[in-house]
């Protein structure tokens, strides 16, 4: 229960940042405050431990002028600090988490009255690796350290990029740079940044020489004391797959709040997935054993370093023949190629994730194999540990740090191919539901190669087991939780336990400010040719060409035949996704309406989603269709597989829910801001004649309504 003494911290608090900030009081905004407070208070105090049970979840929708931010900042510290627990704040870009580090919370601690310290939490890929950093400009190269991907890494003479790493270790020496990548101050290529960073598998941690100077552990200390810490979804869900602790705190500990929550379940997904790619996997193979070899020599003077090196030849090579056979089956499963030589197929899935026989008895192979080879690494890793940690051993400190760096590389991408191999050969039969399954086709500088992906397909049990059952709270809020003006749809996905608290929270903008329009049209996007002739004829006497509009697609290829279509009437006003930036169009959009111009701007799911053109700069969105997912995901498609198998309608149960839930974000761009008026134009008559489209439209926010005939 929320003791008065909590009751009247949280109302001082919100009072002195109304006063100090001269804001409206919103009833949207009190409610939040109180469900979330509410809903904390049942975390046991820690001197009452046999109080604890289900975590306290709360669950709130708040609509988009809320105020969520200072809502749940208000509520959750007073109680975290009560019950002493640490507050884990967790948004879903690293842009949003570095705003509200440097910008609102200070804002909240300077007017509330609250007294906190709060610090920023980012994962080691974000920060320099000293020990990284000294040998790639030792050996002016980074051949001696294989990175974990060599795939993926651009192609370039690695001494090009010797100036740069020479320049951030003068300014990390003359403290001009802390070793954040988001504070260096020129432009670096990925390829660039990713060889002087280290991952866990790779970090010595304590044992490193550089330890005392290390940026990522310097940043970790901070962590340590800190009542707030900020970080993104995936440093949390990466924390979490490890255990939890290992970067932030315990879950136990912990309280989190999921900011734009909607995110949460498709990321938890991406960070329980496996994926092995059969070729490059191949040349990573050779090129270890190659690497191991030149390293024979202080290798074989670790205590069962003789023995575990020669025992590593067979290994590889059993390895590397097993991934032969594997894609030679992989490509048998695939359809020819076309008449004119393009392969057709690029992705094939496994229905109901069932492996053919072909390919699961080499995966049982090759996990054992696998298997295998993350045991020596690992071996070798922890004696090379024990090495660092012996100050009378004989070998070279330097070298065996440089290869506890090596192995490790190898050791996480040994323990990451095992994970897939596992996975396919795993007996599906009471997977429930199953895993998605698949092969892709790659092609990469005319050579094709094939990539084999596993991936849960729905988040609900790997949350329950990592955050559900073991933070002390969790508060997941967003302005687009519920579809079809439900919860189901998110409880589903991310298994959220149903004694969870659900809040919905209302807007404060007047929708009677906006008008949503279908106009009448003689087609629909069932017919997509039809549907592309009639924006084309269309647009230009819907849009108004003196000012804003955001126009928003569910297809590559039906924007570019618009614009193609248009190009002669409007296309100087016109800025295309994929003509530049991102972040560069919204600022040509901004400077032209500034300038008194109209603008028009083309885009896709993106620009649906974390767009913010209050006032003037945006007046009209149109949305050419209701935006149901194009179904060229393996991971939706078996889904919607498994709800059929099991008798339900998978179009209404996840198509529906979904298109209402994206539909929700895109009207979402028009009003940013109490004042904000305008109209949203909806050119698909599906929402008005079919019955999923009149469900859709009862969940749309009571905007004003003009529907053609």
């Amino acid at each position: 229960m929320l003791s008065e003494e909590l009751k009247a911290r949280i109302r001082e608090a919100y009072a002195a940042i109304q006063s100090a900030r001269d804001l409206s009081p919103r009833w949207g905004q009190r409610q939040m405050i109180a469900t979330i407070a509410n809903t904390l208070a049942r975390i046991p105090p820690a001197d009452d431990p046999d109080e604890a049970g289900l975590p306290p979840i709360c669950v709130v929708e708040a609509g988009t002028g809320t105020g969520k931010t200072i809502a749940y900042t208000l509520a959750a510290i007073p109680l975290a600090q009560a019950r002493g627990k640490r507050l884990v704040v967790a948004t879903a870009t690293v842009a949003l988490q570095e705003q509200f580090v440097h910008k609102d919370l200070p804002d909240i601690r300077r007017h509330s009255g609250l007294a906190f310290s709060s610090a920023l939490a980012k994962g080691r890929r974000r920060y320099v690796c000293l020990s990284k950093l000294d040998r790639l400009l030792m050996e002016g190269s980074a051949g001696d350290f294989l990175p974990l991907y060599p795939d993926e890494q651009a192609a370039g003479t690695p001494a090009d990029a010797l100036p740069l790493y020479s320049s951030m270790l003068d300014a990390l020496g003359r403290g001009e740079w802390d070793g954040d990548r988001d504070n260096w101050p020129g432009e670096m290529a990925e390829e660039t940044w990713l060889a002087a960073t280290s991952d866990h598998s790779q970090c010595s941690g304590r044992r490193c020489p550089n330890v005392s100077q290390c940026s990522f552990f310097k940043a970790r200390e901070d962590l340590q004391q800190a009542d707030v810490i900020v970080a993104n979804h995936d440093l949390v869900l990466a924390d979490l797959a490890l255990g939890g602790g290992a970067i932030l705190p315990p879950p136990e500990d912990s309280i989190y709040i999921f900011d734009e929550g909607h995110h949460l379940p498709d990321k938890a997904l991406s960070h329980f997935s496996s994926f092995c790619r059969l070729h490059t996997t191949q040349q990573w193979l050779q090129d270890s054993g190659k690497q191991l070899a030149q390293g024979a020599k202080l290798l074989a003077q670790l205590p069962d370093g003789k023995r575990l090196l020669e025992s590593l030849p067979p290994i590889l090579e059993e390895a590397r023949a097993g991934l032969q056979t594997a894609e030679q089956a992989v490509a048998a499963l695939f359809p020819a190629p076309d008449g004119r030589g393009s392969p057709e197929g690029q992705t094939l899935r496994f229905p109901h994730g069932q492996v053919p026989e072909s390919l699961s008895g080499l995966a049982t192979g090759l996990a054992a194999q696998f298997d295998r080879l993350q045991s020596v690494f690992s071996r070798l890793s922890d004696q090379l540990e024990a090495a660092l940690d012996d100050a009378d051993s004989k070998l070279d400190r330097e070298d065996a740090e440089s290869w506890h760096l090596a192995v490790g590389g190898m050791l996480g991408r040994a323990e990451a191919t095992l994970e897939l191999w596992r996975d396919f050969a795993a007996d599906t039969s009471r997977e429930e539901p199953p895993r998605a399954r698949w092969a892709r086709l790659l092609e990469s500088g005319g050579q094709a190669g094939f990539e084999l992906r596993c991936s849960p397909i729905l988040a609900a049990d790997l949350l329950q087991d990592v955050l559900w059952s073991r933070a002390a709270g969790v508060v997941v809020t967003s302005a687009t939780l519920t579809a079809l003006s439900s919860f189901e749809r998110f409880i589903l996905h991310s298994g959220v336990p149903r004694e969870a608290e659900f809040q919905v929270v209302t807007s404060p903008f007047d929708y009677s400010r906006a008008t949503l329009a279908v106009p009448a049209m003689d087609c629909d996007p069932g017919d997509a040719e039809a549907h592309t002739a009639a924006l084309v004829a269309g647009l230009p006497g819907w849009l108004d060409p003196t000012e804003a509009s955001l126009v928003l697609f569910s297809a590559r290829r039906q924007m570019q035949a618009v614009y193609e279509g248009l190009a002669d009437r409007l296309g100087e006003q016109i800025l295309m996704q994929g003509q530049a930036s991102k972040q560069e169009l919204l600022r040509r959009h901004r400077e032209a309406v500034d300038a008194g111009k109209g603008s028009i701007l083309f885009g896709l799911a993106s620009f649906a989603e974390g767009v913010d053109l209050p006032g003037h700069y945006c007046r009209h969105v149109l949305i050419a269709r209701i935006p149901f997912a194009v179904p060229d995901s393996p991971i939706e498609a078996a889904l919607a597989e498994w709800v059929e198998a099991r008798g339900r309608n998978a179009f209404m149960e996840i198509s529906v829910p979904d298109a209402s839930l994206r539909l929700l974000q895109a009207c979402g761009r028009l009003l940013r801001t109490e004042a904000d008026s305008g109209r949203v134009t909806l050119l698909d008559r599906r929402l008005l004649t079919r019955r999923y489209g009149r469900a859709i439209l009862d969940s749309l926010p009571p905007f004003r309504r003009e529907f053609g005939i």
